[in-house]
């Protein structure tokens, strides 16, 4: 294992370069599902454009950390890029991001334990939409609320209430008291604006659109607690550094190395592997997954005394 102190250059070269191919494929892949005659062809169109999507969101990740490119002001557009074919805003992205690396595993992100006084419904509710891809679909639909309705997220932060505190609507939408919402709109507009250009200049249909969308959000939304689930409950170390199949973690841009990230959120992925530590347990995506479908847990009494 590398020491934190290492030299980690952002790869921006590569890092554009990899963004331009991806988002390339991706447009590929949305053609092929609109277009192609055969059921299986657009569902391996769709299969794929939920891995290479990953790509341009593992990307948009190093963009909300600042080492997607050395430049900032090429680091935001690339990230703003990147986030259109999520879709979603940078801007928001960047905010909810950093308010996860300072909330991670406390009182505020236990989604997968049932804590006293929790209300076990929409515990349950919260889970199995992470499981099942729901979850995504909050995201564009909430940076369009915040563009076209910003008093509403306010009303739904639930501050001073136990739901506010258990689904961390509180703390997250209560960030975007200070975001800058001239600038989101401006990014939400860029955002139609690519989808758009998207499926006017590829001739794309509904069925096509969603087909891919759909196989993206269940594979992002699984992946976005997997590796979260059931480790310690610790800011920095509350994180697996899954084992999976290189091909896949190559795709996803050493994503999977999660503990490693948030025990250094400034190196960028390419390094990551510097970083796993051996000696700390590395639990194998398929089975944290699996044993997330069996919902939420109990807390444990030893950490429910921590």
């Amino acid at each position: 294992m590398t020491s934190a102190g290492e030299e980690a250059p952002i790869p921006a070269t590569l890092n554009t370069v990899l963004l331009a191919a991806a988002l390339a494929t991706c447009a590929g892949c949305l053609w092929l599902a609109s277009h192609a005659e055969s059921l299986a062809m657009r569902l391996l169109a769709a299969g794929a454009f939920s891995y290479v999507n990953n790509t341009v969101f593992s990307l948009l990740h190093e963009a909300t950390h600042g080492v997607l490119h050395s430049s900032r002001r090429a680091n935001d557009w690339l990230g703003r890029l990147a986030a259109a074919f999520f879709p979603t805003s940078y801007t928001l992205q960047r905010t909810f991001h950093l308010t996860h690396h300072r909330n991670n595993r406390t009182e505020l992100e236990q989604f997968d334990y049932l804590r006293p006084g929790d209300n076990r419904f929409l515990k349950h509710a919260q889970w199995y939409s992470i499981l099942t891809g729901l979850y995504w679909a909050f995201v564009p639909v909430g940076c369009l609320a915040f563009a076209l309705f910003p008093s509403l997220l306010q009303q739904l932060r639930g501050t001073g209430t136990r739901y506010g505190e258990q689904t961390g609507a509180d703390a997250y939408l209560g960030r975007l008291e200070d975001a800058p919402g001239a600038t989101i709109r401006m990014e939400l507009l860029l955002m139609l604006t690519v989808q758009t250009g998207l499926v006017l200049a590829l001739d794309l249909n509904v069925s096509g659109w969603v087909l891919c969308y759909a196989a993206f959000a269940v594979n992002w939304s699984s992946l976005q607690y997997a590796d979260h689930a059931w480790s310690p409950l610790h800011v920095r170390d509350g994180a697996w550094d899954l084992r999976v199949a290189a091909p896949v973690r190559w795709l996803f841009l050493n994503y999977h190395y999660h503990r490693a990230h948030h025990r250094h959120p400034r190196v960028p992925w390419l390094y990551l592997g510097r970083y796993v530590d051996d000696n700390v347990p590395r639990p194998s995506f398929l089975r944290i997954w699996l044993s997330m479908w069996r919902g939420p847990q109990p807390l444990p009494a030893p950490l429910e005394e921590q």
